[in-house]
């Protein structure tokens, strides 16, 4: 991928949230099974997405005065809500954060290969970004007054026998990733935030993360600082 590029989508993102994730691959190219804490995901699944070290993904969209019947009272004290109802805006939000190819799983995959094999990039880079991506969505629930528990996934997830094997996982996961903001952007017509989130992600996912798990594959599963710079990535 080019350097404009990746700087394009990281441009995007910045103006959108004002800040810096496909997910790490598992012993198979999806996460483990969900556990209990996360049951009340949605099944249909995403990857992980981001762009450079300046992408968090989109801010916190319209404001609050989008109230369109969809979540309950708000929680206080940061208590944890029951998944919103099927078919609306902040489910399809939740389905990004919590399904089995989301960005909670995502990042838990990245932290599973790095625990494996050291702080390898492009890993290191694309999980902070995950996080800055956790970050959008759950700031977007909060709008509905919907509250995500913590990442059920973490600790849950094996990273995979070797590093060239987890980048081929993650050039599939990203196109995954692309196809389910794809179908989630329909759930997210209407909603200005949700739908400025969706396509930050989807746009990290194609034109940051898929180009680096690539290049990743042809270096033998990782990548250096200079490999990372030349495909106009520093990190910060």
């Amino acid at each position: 991928m080019k350097r404009a590029a990746i700087v394009l989508a990281s441009a995007i993102a910045v103006a959108a949230i004002g800040g810096c994730s496909s997910t790490a691959t598992t012993t198979s190219t999806t996460p483990a099974a969900t556990p209990a804490t996360a049951s009340a995901a949605p099944t249909a699944g995403r990857m992980g997405s981001g762009g450079p070290p300046s992408d968090r993904g989109p801010g916190n969209g319209v404001g609050g005065g989008m109230g369109n019947g969809n979540g309950p009272a708000r929680a206080t004290n940061g208590a944890v809500t029951a998944a919103p109802p099927a078919g609306t805006v902040a489910a399809a939000a939740w389905e990004a954060l919590m399904s089995r190819e989301g960005e909670y799983a995502a990042a838990a995959s990245y932290q599973a290969v790095i625990a494996k094999f050291g702080d390898v990039e492009p890993y290191v880079s694309i999980e902070a970004m995950e996080q800055n991506h956790i970050q959008a969505l759950t700031r977007q629930l909060s709008r509905f007054g919907f509250v995500p528990p913590a990442n059920p996934y973490a600790g849950t997830i094996a990273a995979p026998a070797d590093l060239v094997t987890a980048a081929q996982a993650w050039v599939d996961g990203e196109r995954k990733n692309v196809a389910l903001y794809d179908r989630l952007a329909a759930a997210a017509t209407g909603d200005a935030g949700v739908t400025r989130v969706f396509t930050n992600l989807r746009r990290s996912s194609l034109d940051a993360h898929l180009p680096l798990f690539e290049a990743a594959v042809k270096a033998g599963g990782s990548l250096t600082e200079p490999q990372m710079a030349e495909l106009g990535f520093v990190r910060h």
